[in-house]
């Protein structure tokens, strides 16, 4: 198995860094190169999907709750916390359940 680092993930800029001073983070992991990678994949994936979800946001009789690309920006949202809080320090791990986010998975 590979060695894990240590990594400083900033959700809303979809960011992962080595370097706890390069930019603000949220969420500071521990991970090998293909956990990472399989991160950089759900933020790919997020960004993706938002393309969709800017577009639909300007017609106005498709509804938030009946659409697809939304429910895969949910779904994707659900993996990067997941990950991250399986990842995650302590801290980590008790901010995301502190959220409630896992509650609903």
């Amino acid at each position: 198995m590979d060695e894990k680092k240590t990594y400083y993930i900033e959700i809303a800029s979809e960011s992962i860094s080595q370097s706890a001073t390069d930019s603000p983070w949220n969420f500071k992991i521990e991970a090998n190169d293909e956990e990472i990678r399989q991160l950089r994949e759900y933020f790919n994936q997020s960004e993706s999907t938002e393309i969709g979800n800017f577009i639909r946001a300007h017609i106005p009789f498709r509804e938030y709750h009946n659409d697809p690309d939304n429910d895969r920006y949910d779904e994707n949202l659900k993996y990067i916390y997941q990950t991250i809080h399986k990842l995650g320090d302590a801290e980590a791990k008790q901010h995301i359940e502190n959220m409630g986010f896992l509650d609903h998975i």
